[in-house]
This record gives C-alpha cells, sequence and structure tokens, in this order.
C-alpha cells in the first residue's frame, strides 16, 4: 500500500526552483507535487485494492466451469480499512500539498522579489538603449520580463486547479469502493481537520 508523502523543507528557493533541483537529491516543488500525486492519486485503485483482505475460503475450481458474461461485483472493502486509508494516507497527503502551494502561494506575495533589482536595471538599459530599426527591426520591442513572483503565482494557481480535478477523480473512486458517505472531497478533508487529523491546518 503507498506511504504517504513527507513534507519537503519549505523555503523560497523550492518554490521556485522547478528543474535545477531534479538532478539533485533534494526534491523540487514540481517534483514533489508529481511525486505525491503519482504515488497516492494515480495509482488509487491499485491502494484500494491493497485494501481487500484476501478471500478466506480458498479458491474454488468450479468458479471457472462456466464463462462469466457479466462483470463480477468488487469485492467490498472493509469500513475500518477504508477510515484508516482515508485518515492516515489519503488525507494527510492531501494536506501536506495543500500545505506546500499554500506556502509557495505566499512566497508569491511578497513584496521583495530577487529578481526586481536586475529587471529594474534591465529595464533602465532598455530605455537608454539606442535602437536602428531599419538594421534589425525586432530590436525595438520591449519585452518586459514577468517577476518571479508573477510566474510563481500563476503556477501555484494551475497547481491548485490541477489537485482540485485530481482529488474530485480520487474521492469518486474512494466513495464508490468504501461507500458514499453523501459528501464532497472538500468537505471530507475539512472534516478530518477539524477532527484533528490536520491539527487546524488550512
Amino acid at each position: 500500500m503507498a506511504q504517504r508523502s513527507d513534507k519537503p523543507s519549505l523555503t523560497p528557493q523550492f518554490c521556485f526552483n522547478e528543474t535545477a533541483l531534479r538532478a539533485n537529491p533534494a526534491f523540487s516543488r514540481a517534483d514533489f507535487l508529481r511525486i505525491s500525486r503519482s504515488t497516492i492519486d494515480d495509482s488509487i485503485i491499485q491502494n484500494l485494492n491493497a485494501l481487500v483482505t484476501p478471500a478466506r475460503a480458498g479458491f474454488d475450481p468450479s468458479s471457472t466451469a462456466e464463462r462469466q458474461t457479466q462483470a463480477t461485483r468488487k469485492q467490498p472493502i472493509d469500513p475500518e480499512a477504508c477510515q484508516g486509508f482515508k485518515d492516515n494516507i489519503l488525507f494527510q497527503s492531501w494536506q501536506t500539498r495543500s500545505d506546500v502551494l499554500n506556502y509557495c502561494a505566499g512566497v508569491a506575495l511578497d513584496p521583495q522579489d530577487p529578481d526586481l533589482i536586475s529587471r529594474e536595471a534591465d529595464s533602465a538599459k532598455d530605455r537608454k538603449r539606442v535602437v536602428d530599426e531599419r538594421l534589425d527591426p525586432y530590436s525595438g520591442r520591449f519585452f518586459p520580463r514577468e517577476a518571479r513572483t508573477e510566474s510563481l503565482a500563476n503556477l501555484i494557481r494551475n497547481e491548485r486547479g490541477v489537485e482540485g480535478i485530481i482529488r474530485a477523480r480520487t474521492w469518486g473512486l474512494v466513495t464508490e469502493r468504501c461507500g458514499d458517505i453523501g459528501i464532497g472531497w472538500e468537505e471530507a478533508l475539512n472534516n478530518w481537520r477539524a477532527g484533528g487529523g490536520g491539527r487546524g491546518r488550512n
């Protein structure tokens, strides 16, 4: 069965670094989200199948005597095993990813953008530049670089959208196999947080 994702150490460099850390032992934000999603959400069917208790009666050879034309019903999962999986693995993993996204969203709102000084210097140089558009018609165009914080904010917004889609799909499969409790994934996660599973985090 899958193990929950451990929370990485959160620093601004972790949020801004998308590719450089992939060669290092430490994870980048994108690697963390990808690996966490693949071990829990992308393999949810296998994780749920791992909760099924093997048959106690053993194999019945007569079960293969006739061709089965109808789909066999999936074996029910023990409610306690389902609840344990949701509490200890699924919700914990979702909360860890939420913590990472919330932290990086806070970094994106920080007005102390480390690239601000270099962007202002580049902008000043571009304004002073003399351009002969007959020699290079494209040199007259000025393309200001997007601030790292703006880029990070857009990326976090996209990642939150992806997270919502993945969680809805995962929750649909969990309720199908464990029994529908009549609430959506957001409410279930909030109930888990309120019950102390998330230690009051949002």
